[in-house]
């Protein structure tokens, strides 16, 4: 069991997408100053950390995360000086700040990519990925994240620039020292300013392999086999913690599509020197079809179980998890793990009990604190994100059913995630004066912080209570991790103990009343309710429990 206890492994980590947190100005965007008049609500939950998604300098082709100036602000979120009054607030609060470090790709419009596209013999040309094309078209067959080709032809030079991305994100050619100190000196400014850690978007993809043709007809076989894990990717990790972080005490996080089981453990374990910890996507990927995000499937629940139990397994003599359910990137956890029509209050709590009893460092998603829940949108625009924007265009252009398209976005498109925070039930849920972004979800007038602030059966109360329980029981943070009858289509029960203190957690993830047996690993002669979602667990019997629908129970034996 990995013992060295550290302040990362043992803070929840609050995450913040500024665009739709809070506006402060009224021109419908959310901003800096915007966060900084609610950091109060974000200390109230408990939570150690705040991550924020990408505030740089962008013309936001993909929310910010195309960056066009490392070391400056976005003009919709504020200036320099506010984020410096951000930085103190968070630190005056007792927490941290973790920034988003997006370093495989910058913006098309960042200075160095317009040295680079200007000419073969620029000095910069080698900060990005050029090919020439082969047969009339781009240099290989590999695919973007966002649909269409990952390749775009610059006439300019007459050759083709790499993004994996958008074509607005060019990809960083990492073979390049001069490029790589370019990165870490941008990190050290920011390390220097007193930012807390980063977490590295997409980091596992920046070590390049060769340029053939993907063979894969599943885009995450092409991500898993292609893309991600390249040959240079820990000797690149390696020099940027013996360069940069090294020299500070931060925490560090990488974002890591690809990564599996059998690579996951070298990232993160402690001699290695490259990572604290990851975002695998194991569990965020599985109901997306052959055909990506807008080909769902059903999630198997057994197989949920047994991911979380295989990357305990991987990281509990070394290295260190995440646990997370939802991001800016996902749908809303209570829609997607949970029921958020019948059961939405008690599965919204039966998620937090999950994140916040399992062993690794927990992630709260801006809004699931308060149960915020998928939008439907009737019209496709009404939607912002790029992503959706490119496969819509893609599904046009191949003759598909659009209408199915939208039905598969209500399920599984990211903006689901991204539509403003619900603070009361006022015009535009307090978000804003001035027309918003994106559209609120209608529900805001159900669905709010204002409600649930004082209601002390809330959810937002229910996230509170369960993260000082996390914080009062350090065993919940690093004690030995046990699931109890795997097979279950419905339960997900587990042991948590050491040599001071045993827990039992029961989760129905079911409209269904379920009879449950434990197994003899421990004598439950005595048991305690810590805290439940709906009280204490009928029981027949020494081990057998009666759970209804959607019911949660942390127990101490």
């Amino acid at each position: 069991m990995s013992v060295n206890k550290t302040w990362w492994k043992e803070a929840v980590v609050y995450q913040v997408y500024p665009r739709s947190f809070n506006d402060s100005n009224g021109d419908g965007i959310g901003d800096l100053q915007g966060i900084i008049q609610k950091l109060d609500h974000i200390k109230s939950l408990g939570v150690d950390v705040i991550w924020l998604c990408p505030v740089y300098k962008s013309p936001n082709d993909d929310n910010g995360y195309d960056i066009s100036d490392y070391y400056d602000i976005m003009d919709e979120f504020g200036t320099m000086e506010d984020f410096d009054e951000l930085l103190s607030g968070i630190h005056a609060r007792g927490m941290k700040l973790l920034m988003d470090l997006v370093v495989n790709h910058s913006s098309d419009e960042h200075a160095w990519f317009k040295e680079s596209r200007s000419s073969r013999n620029n000095p910069k040309r080698d900060y990005y990925i050029w090919k020439p094309g082969k047969n009339g078209g781009p240099p290989n067959n590999w695919p973007s994240f966002f649909s269409g080709s990952a390749w775009q032809y610059a006439e300019e030079t007459n050759e083709y620039y790499l993004h994996l991305f958008t074509k607005k994100q060019p990809d960083l050619n990492w073979e390049n020292p001069k490029l790589r100190e370019e990165v870490y000196q941008l990190m050290r400014y920011w390390l220097d300013k007193g930012v807390n850690g980063f977490r590295m978007d997409v980091i596992s993809v920046i070590s390049k392999r060769n340029y053939d043709d993907t063979p894969h007809a599943n885009f995450n076989d092409t991500i898993a086999q292609v893309y991600a894990n390249g040959p240079r990717i820990h000797e690149f990790l390696k020099e940027m913690n013996r360069e940069v972080m090294s020299h500070y005490d931060v925490m560090t996080v990488g974002e890591g599509p690809g990564i599996d089981l059998d690579t996951g453990l070298q990232y993160v374990a402690e001699d290695e020197k490259e990572l604290n910890m990851l975002f695998h996507f194991g569990h965020m990927f599985m109901d997306h079809g052959p055909g990506g995000r807008f080909d769902p499937k059903p999630i198997d629940f057994v197989e949920f179980k047994k991911i979380f139990r295989l990357w305990d397994e991987k990281f509990k003599n070394d290295g260190w998890g995440s646990i997370f359910l939802g991001n800016h990137d996902f749908q809303r956890i209570v829609s997607r793990f949970g029921n958020d029509a019948d059961f939405w209050e008690e599965s919204a709590k039966l998620l937090c009990l999950m994140l916040m009893t399992m062993r690794g460092t927990p992630y709260v998603y801006q809004g699931d604190e308060i149960g915020m829940t998928n939008v439907a949108f009737d019209r496709i625009e009404d939607y912002d994100d790029v992503e959706i924007m490119n496969a819509y265009a893609e599904w046009k252009a191949q003759g598909k059913d659009l209408d199915l398209f939208l039905k598969h976005v209500h399920v599984n498109g990211r903006d689901n995630a991204r539509t403003p925070i619900q603070w009361d039930a006022t015009q535009n849920a307090g978000f804003t004066s001035a027309t918003p972004w994106l559209k609120l979800n209608p529900n805001y007038t159900k669905i709010n912080v204002a409600d649930q602030q004082n209601a002390e059966n809330s959810i937002l109360n229910f996230y509170r209570q369960m993260i000082s329980v996390r914080k009062a029981n350090p065993s919940l943070v690093y004690a030995n991790y046990a699931v109890i009858n795997e097979a279950h289509k419905q339960v997900y029960a587990y042991w948590r103990w050491d040599d001071a203190v045993r827990y039992l957690i029961l989760l129905n993830f079911s409209a269904d009343q379920q009879t449950f047996e434990v197994d003899d690993r421990f004598d439950i002669e005595s048991l305690s309710l810590i805290i439940g979602n709906m009280g204490a667990v009928q029981m027949e019997g020494e081990k057998i429990f009666k759970l209804l629908p959607w019911q949660a129970a942390l127990y101490q034996l």
